[in-house]
């Protein structure tokens, strides 16, 4: 049993029970009990604690998560950097991209355009953060049960400001990982593009782009062959579609999408019209650009490094075939060591044709790339130094690069040159920004079609509702976030709306056999109205309750009319009734007296007598 499971953290947190195991942190469900809701808590695994990289990459993880704020990404509520480093987020009711695929095995287009559409939503926030992910996988993907999507695990994630070349591992999940990743390069946005491309792939297809007996023969694949295109393993697959998926996965990083919201216009265009046709093929994106055959073969062994490195570091099952032994297979082996001959024997003969002319004049120059930099930078890059002049032809705005980098160039970088060296470039001018406007009181339609005026791609969070004396329901009481704060193109803006004033409510309780008096007090007191009746009860003494119209325990609003039926005690006797005949004298069998009043004529008699 993990001894973690009952522990609370910082008085806060309980763990409950083991719910993932990544290559670096275990993740706990638990339970908060500040805020008293189910929470994921992810632990940095504690041989791993002592060990200064993991824990950089950990707290990394940390630094870029907080940045986020996005519909499909995981939400992070608290970050703890004490004894026991932990990240706490939202916890998923869902599993991830992998386990559905598995479950459902192939799936039809348009579901893998509902998905890959959110995935790149949440990567287009990521970027405009200056955050690459470099582990985009369908591992990392959760499908909530609504259908929606959050990126998750930015364990590797960096931000791209501060990236360099990697020269010591090649980081990334190897069935997904982008070209220059396994090549120790530069990443940027687009590798998680690329990355995003690989899940696309499998999701029309049912199976990945490159598979081999080992890691290293996987990545050198990423590096130089071309996939068999989705329409070939399945010819129900749109031509578009297959065409966004193929850019995406371009292993020129100049010919795949520049952006995520540049991927996100084409699946938009394709979503409204799914016969439209896309300016560009798929044999286009992999002509190649420079003729180099050994380019990339005295890499072969800082790549196996790399990866071996990293497979003794973080296993991961799902990323290996099983039963590799994960070595080299020998024809490679044998490759290298000619490609190293080969090597030897170009700079011999560089070294001869040298000692006759010790000043070689050079003809062809290739282009470098310089995205990213400033002219100032790419100025003082030796590759550019007395060689090319570069000149700015313009600039606009971009959520991928800061103000004052060079966001596109011409020629593109790896084009060999002669006589015009000339690189001319488009600067960025940083994100799009707009202030908040005052949106309080206003009615929320109204005030999200304010919000959408400012042309910033905005998401707008209407879920959050509170009650309101002040302010009318429907109607925006406060925002976040708020009047006069900064926006940017990409930013989420909750609304905290109003559902009017709260209503009250009471608890009746039992009024029958108590006086009316104690009766009215009480429903005074829970502010009810009261409605009398009076009957008539042998039980029931007199103005004591009989029944009540609300029975007893039941909730409601404060107002309401409750009906009490009064006694009026037992009801009165009544008397017997007299019977309405008249009198007979019991004379002979048969006859009937003659109606005349003997009585009064007798005292007639008297009294003439």
């Amino acid at each position: 049993m993990d001894n973690m499971i009952g522990k609370l953290l910082d008085n806060r947190y309980e763990l409950k029970e083991v719910i993932g195991t990544g290559g670096m942190a275990v993740v706990y469900k638990a339970q908060d009990h500040r805020l008293n809701r189910s929470v994921a808590v992810k632990i940095l695994k504690s041989d791993l604690a002592e060990d200064a990289e993991f824990r950089r990459r950990f707290r990394d993880e940390s630094q870029a998560v907080a940045m986020l704020s996005h519909p499909n990404i995981v939400s992070v509520y608290d970050v703890s950097r004490g004894e026991i480093e932990y990240i706490v987020m939202e916890l998923i009711d869902g599993i991830t991209l992998k386990q559905y695929m598995q479950r459902r095995g192939k799936l039809n287009w348009r579901e893998a355009l509902h998905f890959i559409t959110q995935i790149m939503r949440g990567l287009g926030h990521a970027h405009s953060r200056g955050i690459v992910h470099r582990d985009i996988k369908p591992q990392n993907v959760m499908i909530l049960r609504d259908g929606s999507v959050k990126i998750a695990d930015f364990g590797i994630a960096r931000l791209e400001s501060a990236q360099q070349t990697m020269t010591q591992q090649a980081l990334g999940s190897v069935h997904y990982i982008s070209p220059e990743q396994a090549k120790g390069d530069r990443t940027d946005a687009r590798s998680d593009i690329y990355s995003a491309g690989v899940v696309l792939y499998e999701m029309l297809t049912n199976r990945l782009p490159f598979e081999g007996d080992s890691a290293v023969s996987v990545a050198i694949q990423h590096l130089s062959s071309v996939p068999l295109s989705p329409c070939e393993i399945d010819p129900t697959v749109p031509e578009a579609l297959e065409k966004i998926c193929m850019k995406a996965m371009a292993s020129d990083i100049e010919k795949r999408y520049p952006s995520a919201a540049a991927m996100i216009a084409d699946l938009e265009e394709f979503r409204k019209n799914p016969d439209t046709s896309l300016d560009f093929t798929i044999e286009e994106l992999h002509e190649k650009t420079t003729a180099e055959p050994t380019q990339h073969l005295p890499a072969v062994r800082e790549i196996t490094a790399r990866l071996m490195k990293r497979e003794e570091e973080e296993p991961d099952e799902e990323e290996y075939l099983p039963g590799s032994d994960h070595q080299l297979p020998k024809a490679l082996i044998i490759a290298a060591i000619m490609a190293v001959c080969a090597a030897v024997i170009f700079g011999l003969w560089n070294l001869i044709l040298g000692s006759f002319d010790n000043e070689p004049v050079q003809t062809e120059f290739e282009v470098p790339y310089l995205v990213g930099m400033t002219i100032e930078e790419a100025n003082a890059d030796a590759r550019v130094k007395d060689v090319f002049t570069i000149t700015q032809i313009g600039s606009r705005p971009s959520t991928e690069f800061a103000a004052g980098q060079i966001i596109e160039q011409s020629p593109v970088s790896g084009k060999t040159v002669r006589e015009n060296r000339e690189i001319t470039v488009f600067v960025s001018t940083g994100v799009k920004t707009a202030p908040m406007p005052d949106l309080t009181g206003k009615e929320h339609r109204a005030a999200a079609v304010q919000l959408r005026d400012l042309d910033l791609n905005l998401v707008i969070d209407e879920a959050t509702e509170e009650y309101s004396d002040s302010v009318s329901a429907g109607h925006v009481i406060r925002t976040v976030p708020t009047a006069g704060e900064e926006l940017r193109d990409g930013d989420v803006v909750m609304f905290v709306i109003s559902k009017g004033p709260e209503t009250q409510t009471a608890v009746v309780t039992t009024l029958t056999n108590i006086s009316l008096t104690q009766a009215q007090q009480i429903v005074d007191d829970l502010g009810l109205v009261c409605l009398i009746e009076y009957a008539t009860s042998d039980t029931v003494p007199v103005d004591h309750v009989i029944s009540q119209s609300i029975p007893s325990t039941t909730k409601v609003e404060q107002g309401s009319t409750i009906k009490l039926v009064v006694s009026l005690g037992p009801e009165a006797p009544q008397e017997p009734e007299q019977p309405d005949t008249p009198s007979q004298d019991a004379g002979a069998e048969g006859e009937t007296k003659p109606e005349t009043n003997d009585g009064e004529n007798a005292a007639e008699q008297e009294g003439t007598a």
